[in-house]
């Protein structure tokens, strides 16, 4: 195997020593290894983005921008050679990968346009009489340092979300990969050290998560922003005292299929945004609620349309379904499917695993205390179940820990509103399923789903602090106080 790939420490790359071994998701082969960080070389990176504070906060708005389109400039180069990298270290289907490339191209051009658009405040304070000849302006500044932490499943455009606003809001920043998917995030690394960001103004470190916990709670790093489960990112919130948190959890997020929508145009965004990134994203459509109207023929052809799924070598461009990122997490799919139907649910496709391979699987009437209904599957597998009251679908959608997108196929405008009213949810997303995320959107949620909200100008609110200056005309020096 060759020389292990450097980490990217204060813009530069480096090997300190440690490595960590990449393997192709699908065969199982050794990819390549990449450099480590330990704990000494986390201190130089967060110790490096402190010192580089003055100068990414001091870049205009112009060259922010301007470097924003270079990285966006750098994706579209290596546009299929990342694609094919996704594919490899993460298992993604290859037209899965493509689609992200074009994600983390498009979250680039929005942070570059965002870049010159951070808008003040003037407040004419003068209320009462004490106040005359008072006014204020009130500007976003950056708020420093910040640490992230990415997932495994969108390991280029989860990374993009925090890079790119991070960039525009003029922040440096130490960011850890997924250990099992490191490789797009030290693709980005190379086409950032391309460009002119002070030094210091980005470290990309893979490491263990032991190492990592030295980026939560350091008062060096203004903000942590964490993407993965619960547990973590809620434990991470504890020990972060006076750093301000941001955290996109997990979901089981549903749909609810109302009376008179359409049938076939259900089946079909159901068999999208429950089996794309092979249901390996946690806004994938994990509950099915249908009206008893349309509940048999919508089973029918879900079933069929699921059973047809292409599943298999996510190189292949057929290929709909490809493995999850490991053989363990198939087989803990695997068993929560099969403990539901111990509990009394019909599987009615699917739900077999081989390897870190996943049969599609719909299951219908699963207990609602099962893990396969009110955990997150992070899997194929979508979960059927009937209704006869709307006002009882919402109930049961927001029956769950978990509130981060929900979707809603209905004709009627008052139940959208509804629906709109009562989800507790981060995004109600009407007339399509709970999967579709455009990238300038805000994107979180709330219970256990987490904290704060994503996409490019919700992110540059987070990288941001308001800033007042209080003026005083001369003459009023001495009005009353």
């Amino acid at each position: 195997m060759s020389s292990p790939r450097p980490l990217w420490l204060a813009n530069r790359p480096a090997l300190p020593g440690p490595t960590l071994e990449v393997t192709h998701k699908f065969t199982g082969a050794p990819l390549t290894t990449v450099a480590m960080a330990d704990a000494a070389t986390l201190e130089a990176a967060i110790e490096a983005a402190s010192k580089a504070r003055p100068a990414m906060a001091a870049l205009p708005a112009h060259r922010r921008a301007a470097i924003l389109r270079q990285v966006h400039g750098g994706i579209e180069a290596r546009r299929e050679d990342l694609a094919q990298l996704l594919c490899a270290e993460g298992g993604k289907p290859i037209r899965d990968a493509r689609g992200e490339v074009q994600r983390a191209l498009d979250t680039f051009r929005l942070a570059a346009e965002e870049a010159t658009r951070q808008h003040g405040e003037y407040l004419n304070l003068d209320e009462n009489p004490s106040a005359e000849g008072v006014m204020a302006l009130v500007r976003r500044v950056p708020i420093g340092a910040c640490a992230f932490i990415s997932p495994f499943n969108f390991p280029l455009n989860l990374v993009a979300h925090k890079v790119a606003p991070a960039i525009a809001a003029g922040c440096p920043f130490v960011l850890k990969p997924a250990s099992y998917t490191p490789l797009a995030a030290l693709a980005l690394g190379e086409i950032l050290a391309e460009t002119d960001l002070p030094v210091g103004a980005f470290s990309i470190l893979p490491m263990d998560r032991e190492t990592a916990e030295g980026l939560v709670g350091d008062r060096r790093l203004n903000l942590l922003s964490f993407t993965g489960s619960p547990a973590v990112g809620w434990a991470m919130k504890s020990r972060a005292g006076q750093q301000k948190v941001v955290l996109e959890l997990g979901g089981n997020a549903a749909c609810v299929v109302d009376a008179g929508a359409d049938v076939a145009q259900v089946v079909k965004r159901l068999a999208v945004g429950g089996f794309a990134q092979s249901g390996q994203s946690c806004i994938s459509v994990q509950r099915v609620l249908a009206h008893r109207s349309l509940f048999d023929p919508l089973r029918a052809a879900l079933v069929a349309a699921v059973a047809a799924l292409p599943v298999g070598d996510p190189a292949l461009e057929a290929t709909v379904v490809g493995p999850l990122i490991t053989a363990d997490e198939a087989a803990r799919v695997a068993r929560w499917v099969a403990e539901a139907a111990e509990a009394g649910a019909e599987v009615l496709t699917g739900g077999t695993a081989s390897g870190a391979l996943v049969q599609p699987c719909v299951v219908a009437g699963a207990p609602r205390d099962c893990a396969l209904q009110a955990e997150e599957a992070f899997g194929p597998v979508l979960c059927l179940d009937v209704f006869d009251d709307f006002a009882e679908a919402l109930d049961r959608v927001n029956d769950s820990r978990f509130g981060l997108q929900a979707g809603v196929f209905t004709p009627r405008l008052d139940h959208a509103f509804a629906a709109f009213e009562r989800l507790e949810v981060g995004g109600v997303i009407i007339n399509d399923v709970p999967a579709v995320r455009v990238d300038a959107m805000p994107y979180g949620g709330v219970k256990d789903s987490g904290l704060g909200r994503e996409g490019v100008r919700s992110a540059l609110h987070s990288m941001t602090e308001p800033r007042l200056m209080l003026l005083r005309e001369p003459g009023r020096l001495t009005a009353p106080h």
